[in-house]
């Protein structure tokens, strides 16, 4: 292996993976050797056994024998991949890798990068978010066309209607900051059930996540958001395990949880006030409720630079939800889409 901008001193690692589950998250190699630079000549990796791999390659500025992350769980120091691959986001085995032969010698010319870049990463694009309706006899849908922009530097991470800030922890246990666009459950004139109670319009939820990673490769979500708009009120909590993996050059990241409502949130989405309720349609209060989701994540690298991301979650609302006589459905639809460009 030979590097293009070799460092003049310090510590390099080469870090072998043979699947895509480690790869995807730069963790359990299959085979680590380290190198001092200033000492090394030809820097090789001897008695691999024949089959398919994909090579990191590591500078350890540092000298901890860790590939540093930032608050956000991305990697900080100069890396290289095998191939010459540099992706602009999560790396892809099936871009990384290749297949040794017996008796072979491979050998790879790379150029070290931080992932990152010295400023972070801006992307722009344009997607959609929306969500099916459990009203009665409603007309459509909820959905927006929105321009996404996205970036991922030390700290901060926004992805298109999403934003997270990294407050505390470097490793496999993260504290952010959060923010996101709630879309608003209805417009009174799609249906004759809701004329008379005010479309609910779209607001902003901020709050706190804390994100573990652990050993078993299933990541743990405990987050809060408030309506800071208060135009709902109240707030909403999750909790939920995703198992991220690649498939090809996607990663896809299934996923399980629970959304809790407070009575506030419930109340403006399902209830009926008192003061608005009809003869067909009886006041409700539905107070606090928490409903199971099931969801999948999607990032398919396109090209180094172009990439789709998909999301789609299904709800099944809670019964003291299903109970208002606002609703006919048992369940929630959200989805977002989006195709960007990174820069």
């Amino acid at each position: 292996m030979r590097l293009t901008n070799r460092p003049e001193r310090g510590r390099l690692r080469l870090l072998l993976f043979a699947s895509a589950d480690a790869f995807g998250d730069l963790r359990d190699a299959r085979r680590v050797a380290c190198f001092d630079l200033q000492d090394a000549g030809e820097m090789t990796l001897s008695g691999v056994e024949p089959g398919e791999y994909a090579l990191l390659v590591h500078f350890d500025v540092d000298a901890n024998g860790v590939l540093d992350r930032n608050i956000l769980g991305i990697p900080v120091e100069p890396i290289a991949f095998s191939n010459d691959y540099r992706p602009k986001g999560p790396p892809a085995y099936a871009r990384a890798r290749f297949v040794l032969d017996a008796g072979e010698v491979r050998s790879f010319d790379l150029r070290l990068e931080r992932p990152l870049g010295e400023a972070g990463r801006i992307s722009a694009g344009i997607g959609a978010i929306g969500q099916s309706s459990p009203y009665v006899d409603y007309d459509g849908s909820v959905s927006r066309v929105i321009p996404v922009v996205t970036y991922i530097g030390e700290r901060l991470q926004v992805l298109g209607p999403r934003v997270r800030y990294g407050i505390a922890g470097r490793g496999r246990l993260r504290l952010a900051a959060t923010a996101r666009l709630r879309l608003g459950a209805y417009e009174q004139d799609r249906s004759p059930v809701l004329d008379g109670l005010g479309d609910r319009e779209d607001t902003l939820m901020a709050g706190l996540a804390l994100v573990f990673e652990t050993p078993v490769k299933v990541d743990l979500l405990l987050a809060y958001d408030h309506d800071v708009l208060d135009r709902a009120g109240g707030g909403a909590a999750r909790l939920a395990l995703a198992r991220p993996f690649q498939v090809g050059v996607a990663r896809v990241s299934p996923r399980i949880g629970l959304e809790w409502l407070s009575a506030e949130l419930a109340a403006y989405e399902f209830g009926v006030p008192a003061r608005l309720a009809r003869e067909s349609r009886p006041a409700y209060e539905p107070g606090a409720t928490a409903s199971w989701e099931i969801g999948i994540g999607t990032l398919v690298e396109v090209t180094r630079s172009v990439r789709v991301i998909a999301d789609v979650a299904v709800r099944a609302l809670d019964d003291d939800l299903q109970a208002s006589p606002l609703v006919d459905g048992d369940r929630l639809v959200q989805a977002l889409v989006a195709l960007d460009y990174t820069f």
